[in-house]
């Protein structure tokens, strides 16, 4: 194949970096899954129409519909901010508000996108270890058809959520429920789907479907894909115009086979799921590990902040402890008031990985 041709003739130059570094910053820090890099290369051979007219775009748009039900459309884009603003943007008016927690991606980590590229307005409301309620939801929900604020017309909630937790079905379906009594229509930020889907045991379906979710933003860059994102419309009367919106928000992709062969190779065999479980498995893991020294005092100074529920493990420990930990193991900050740092497991991370990082940190905490 093609590109074993190129790696035989590129060689060692293809190498332009510490290909055994392992950090625990983040899930985007992982390469591309190899199962998903020979779906690429199987793709390349030969010519296939563009713009998603190819057999693998097609294909993916059918396997969707298994997953999620036959009423499923499914819009293929580039990123996860691309696919929340073009769903939240195909869902309202310009006149609508999105109700979502103070901490939610599309509040504090997309550069202002919804507002900025869709003119929607954000509601933000406190969370409980990154969830949302619908009491908390309600909070927003008033002057409904009062001309001088912006008409809260959907709730955005993440799942996994921002800290890691997971929604239960049954909480999600009490959301969705809440929402669609008050006229209401509600969108989820699935950049770690796969990871919740594997921590509850359920289908996608199970999950989003039979709870009332109406668009979904299906990610899988956090497992294992690159570039290959989609917006999943479960209530066709919930947007407008999306085929429209995608082209002029710059989210339509000309060779579009790329990144669907990448989802189908997600979706084929359990592939997504079984590389999220391990994901999760690892930051069970290294949490357990920490735990247990913890209960035996051959650490100090440590304490959780949020429950380990799916590939993401949140802590505050001494300043300097994190200073002389990262300079061993890369991690992102999460609160420097508090202290708070933020340990996230891929795909690819390993029991020595994560035995390694314990050890470390248990060297720098120790009394």
């Amino acid at each position: 194949m093609w590109f074993n041709q190129v790696q035989t003739i590129l060689g060692a130059s293809l190498v332009t970096h510490d290909q055994t570094l392992r950090s625990f910053a983040s899930d985007n820090y992982a390469g591309v899954h190899p199962e998903v890099l020979t779906a690429i290369a199987s793709a390349n051979d030969g010519h296939q129409s563009a713009y998603g007219y190819d057999d693998y775009t097609q294909a993916l748009r059918q396997k969707m519909r298994d997953e999620f039900g036959q009423q499923a459309e499914t819009f293929v884009v580039f990123n996860g901010t691309g696919a929340n603003v073009l769903a939240l943007t195909a869902m309202m008016p310009r006149w609508g508000a999105v109700i979502c927690s103070n901490l939610a991606h599309i509040e504090t980590d997309e550069g202002g996108a919804p507002e900025r590229v869709s003119g929607l307005k954000l509601f933000n409301v406190q969370h409980v270890h990154g969830k949302l309620t619908p009491e908390s939801i309600a909070t927003q929900v008033y002057d409904i058809g009062f001309e001088h604020r912006a008409q809260p017309l959907v709730v955005s909630i993440t799942q996994s959520t921002e800290v890691g937790t997971v929604y239960s079905v049954a909480e999600i379906k009490a959301i969705a429920d809440y929402c669609h009594e008050n006229k209401l229509l509600l969108h989820l930020d699935g950049a770690r789907i796969w990871n919740a889907a594997a921590a509850l045991g359920v289908t996608f379906k199970e999950m989003i479907t039979d709870t009332g979710v109406d668009v979904v933003s299906f990610g899988g860059t956090k497992n294992g894909v690159i570039a290959a994102e989609a917006v999943v419309v479960i209530n066709p009367e919930a947007v407008d115009g999306l085929i429209f919106l995608r082209k002029l928000s710059m989210q339509l992709m000309s060779k579009m086979r790329f990144a669907s062969a990448q989802l189908l190779a997600l979706l084929e065999n359990g592939l997504g799921m079984r590389s999220a479980a391990h994901a999760n498995k690892m930051a069970s893991h290294l949490r357990h590990l920490l735990e247990a020294k913890m209960e035996s005092g051959e650490i100090v100074g440590l304490r959780f902040t949020n429950p380990t529920d799916a590939n993401a493990v949140f802590a505050c420990l001494p300043k300097e402890a994190i200073a002389k930990i990262r300079e061993q193991v890369h991690f992102y900050d999460w609160d420097l008031k508090t202290n708070e740092v933020r340990w996230m497991c891929a795909f690819d991370t390993t029991e020595a990985d994560v035995e390694r990082f314990v050890g470390i940190i248990s060297e720098t905490l120790k009394p």
